[in-house]
């Protein structure tokens, strides 16, 4: 695989200063973003399952995949005996793809929505049984207050788990916004992993750490 290809791809995302911008690098990339990112040794949409799988017991409810891309996450999620998963991103082209995906000759995903992350999110309140998202809380794409939206729709009980990346947790004020919700108790922290490389092969400098919160 070409690395120079992938990490292009990725500036450009990482480099879009606008909605429209980020919109317009995933619909450019959307055909090769598997073989790419897979290319990279990219882990978050397939590892992400075990901290959903550790916290939300399988028939308890809706699951969302916030920032669903091309619905890496949904068909292993479905393996796992999750049955009922929905799935936003700002993307036409990722959800054409992410709709694509089959999990036991059905779909993988039983709702797709084009929403966009820091924005109003198109479900009523402590709807899903949990949120996960991997991969959007990073360079130049969803704002930490987007977590307040998301725990917005997720019922009492339920689960928040998303990663986010090492050069945004302090520039983005995710400590802040972590602690705005728990004050205002809307979520207490669950877990914590430690900081871990989210592409096996490429970029070792880059960083992750997953969080739990359990949303009361």
């Amino acid at each position: 695989m070409n690395f120079d290809k992938a990490n292009a791809a990725l500036d450009s995302v990482y480099s879009a200063d606008s909605p429209e911008g980020l919109a317009k690098a995933y619909a450019d990339w959307a055909a090769t973003y598997d073989s790419e990112t897979a290319s990279l040794g990219y882990l978050l949409p397939f590892l992400i399952t075990a901290w959903v799988a550790r916290h939300v017991p399988a028939g308890e409810g809706t699951l969302l995949d916030a920032g669903c891309g091309t619905g890496l996450s949904g068909p292993s999620l479905k393996a796992l005996g999750y049955g009922d998963i929905a799935g936003l991103d700002l993307s036409d082209d990722m959800l054409k793809i992410a709709g694509s995906r089959q999990a036991n000759g059905k779909p993988a995903y039983s709702e797709l929505k084009k929403a966009m992350l820091g924005g109003p999110l198109p479900w009523p309140d402590r709807h899903f049984r949990a949120f996960f998202s991997t991969g959007v809380f990073t360079i130049g794409h969803a704002p930490a207050s987007g977590l307040h939206e998301l725990v917005r729709i997720t019922k009492s009980g339920g689960h928040a788990i998303f990663t986010v990346r090492d050069q945004v947790f302090e520039s983005g004020g995710f400590q802040a916004v972590f602690d705005e919700l728990t004050q205002a108790r809307k979520w207490r922290l669950v877990e914590e992993s430690p900081w871990f490389r989210c592409y096996a092969i490429g970029d070792p400098e880059a960083l992750v750490k997953t969080f739990v919160f359990e949303v009361v």
